[in-house]
């Protein structure tokens, strides 16, 4: 299962590169103009790969479409699970199929205080989020996180738009991110909207709950690339299937599933819906969460994976919940 949502073709207009590894996609609708859509909202995409289509789900960016498109970018993640190297892989005048503007990231207004984090790639819905807040008379502020400053895109956009208010944490230059202050810095009923690395958002949610803050103001997109170890093959045996599925560096579980006839259900591809949870009695080796669907806790007991984004690093054994139906005798 997935999202729903009515199917555009576009065409790719131009293609640019705001920093290191990172292509943003203009992508014009065949019929008509760009539409108008909420900060926060992404387009999903099916992508031609391997003997099956993926989809794939990219933040729109800026508040408003530019010129009749839409913009979205596509960090470049080596090895890719397939997504990555066929956007990689698109010229301009290429046509591709996607869904109207979605959003799972709605950007709640009328609060007192705003702050917005954003690690990486995860700027993309951000920025939109940056520009509807000022246009409305708001002053966020926000943290901008990366390893090296030529990875970080928009920055004199950004620059422009919030002044001092933006802070840059950059890596390589021995910046650390200060969750603990920046919480305390934020009106009591304040929220921080945060999109970025599993690892990113686990530690702003720590950091949240240590403040005594109320849960329903965090509100976070966050995306399944990273994780605490390169991507690697692992090999997993389907306990209530009774098969081995050997899962490749760039694919996901969830992916390989599929292509072993084991269908999951599924809807955000981004480690933060839970549809996908599969059930692990046996392990090896380690698991790496790249989701923040679990909590902290579950993450420790090893029980339980997100097969859209997290791996592990040797055999594992899971059980779907299939259970074949019954048949009545007499």
């Amino acid at each position: 299962m997935q999202a729903d949502g009515r199917q555009i073709q576009v065409r790719i207009r131009a293609i640019e590169e705001p920093a290191d590894d990172i292509r943003l996609f203009e992508l014009v609708p065949e019929a008509g103009a760009a539409t108008p859509y909420a900060a926060g909202s992404h387009l999903t995409v099916t992508l031609a790969a391997g003997d099956r289509p993926l989809t794939r789900s990219y933040s729109l960016i800026g508040e408003f479409p530019a010129a009749g498109a839409w913009r979205i970018a596509v960090k470049r993640v080596v090895p890719s699970r397939g997504g990555s190297a066929a956007m990689w892989a698109l010229d301009v005048g290429d046509r591709l199929t996607v869904t109207e503007p979605q959003s799972h990231f709605d950007l709640a207004l009328g609060r007192p205080d705003y702050l917005l984090i954003a690690g990486g790639i995860g700027i993309t819905p951000i920025l939109g989020m940056a520009e509807r807040l000022v246009r409305l008379g708001h002053r966020p502020r926000m943290i901008y996180a990366a390893r090296t400053q030529r990875q970080m895109a928009f920055v004199n956009r950004l620059l422009a738009l919030l002044g001092d208010r933006l802070t840059l944490v950059i890596d390589d230059e021995g910046g650390r991110l200060d969750l603990t202050t920046a919480i305390a810095g934020l009106a009591d009923e304040g929220e921080i909207y945060m999109c970025g690395p599993a690892g990113m958002m686990e530690a702003v949610r720590t950091a949240w709950q240590d403040a005594g803050r109320a849960p329903a103001r965090l509100r976070f997109e966050t995306f399944g690339s990273s994780g605490t170890r390169p991507a690697a093959s692992f090999q997993v045996h389907v306990r209530d299937h009774g098969c081995d599925v050997q899962v490749p560096a760039d694919r996901s579980l969830l992916d390989a599933l599929a292509d072993a006839g084991i269908e999951l259900a599924y809807d955000c591809l981004r480690g933060e819906c839970g549809l996908c949870v599969v059930e692990v009695t046996d392990a090896l080796g380690a698991l790496d969460h790249r989701d923040v669907f679990l909590s902290a806790h579950q993450k420790q007991g090893a029980t339980k994976l997100c097969a859209c984004v997290s791996r592990a690093d040797a055999t594992i054994t899971i059980d779907t919940g299939y259970r074949p139906a019954l048949t009545r005798v007499g």
